[in-house]
């Protein structure tokens, strides 16, 4: 499926309320943010960089919803109501996840080169929250509202507070064993990354 095939069926998965494709098209800002990060995401990967910075803030003064044009997203993610939402530059946001107003995939002002949260497929991200660094947010793991997260979150497990801790596992494994195997995954990324030196 094309985007907005993913983005109609995303929508519709998530929101009772949405009744047919021109309507979302019209009334639903986290759609249209999204597409027209798409455009944005083009220019700067061609090195077109200011246009595409231009391009993007005016995108966030129709819709309330602040994309960085160098964040990598994929299709099917799903923005509810949207207004406050930031993504930073080099943050990476997978399909099917959910992203509700005033979530912040922000950086520390620390970190160089990757600064950004990576949130994996199908993770809920509630409203107010804060996701800070380099860090990464497993997959259908679920981050509770206005939580402050500043380290891993393993897959399948459900984080609250400031800082964030978990409060629920999902699907029988354990915190430990899942950040294990977040670990594991990290390691042959990069290993992989460098070419198997």
């Amino acid at each position: 499926m094309g985007f907005w095939q993913e983005a109609f069926a995303a929508v519709k998965e998530n929101d009772p309320a949405a009744r047919y494709n021109l309507e979302i098209i019209l009334t639903y800002p986290g759609v249209k943010a999204l597409a027209a990060h798409k455009i944005s995401h083009f220019l700067w990967q061609h090195d077109i960089k200011l246009l595409a910075r231009v391009h993007a803030q005016f995108w966030r003064f129709l819709t309330q919803i602040e994309i960085h044009p160098g964040a990598e997203i994929a299709n099917g993610v799903f923005i509810d109501h949207g207004s406050g939402l930031v993504i930073g530059e080099t943050a990476v946001v997978e399909t099917g996840v959910k992203l509700y107003h005033g979530v912040t995939l922000g950086g520390t002002g620390k970190d160089t080169g990757k600064r950004h949260p990576s949130v994996r497929r199908g993770a809920l991200i509630s409203a107010h929250s804060q996701l800070l660094g380099p860090i990464e947010i497993g997959e259908y793991a679920r981050v509770g509202a206005s939580a402050v997260v500043t380290k891993d979150v393993p897959k399948r497990v459900t984080v609250v507070g400031i800082p964030a801790k978990i409060v629920r596992v999902h699907g029988g494994d354990t915190p430990e064993r899942n950040c294990a195997q977040l670990e594991r995954e990290r390691h042959v990324s990069f290993y992989d990354h460098m070419g198997g030196i």
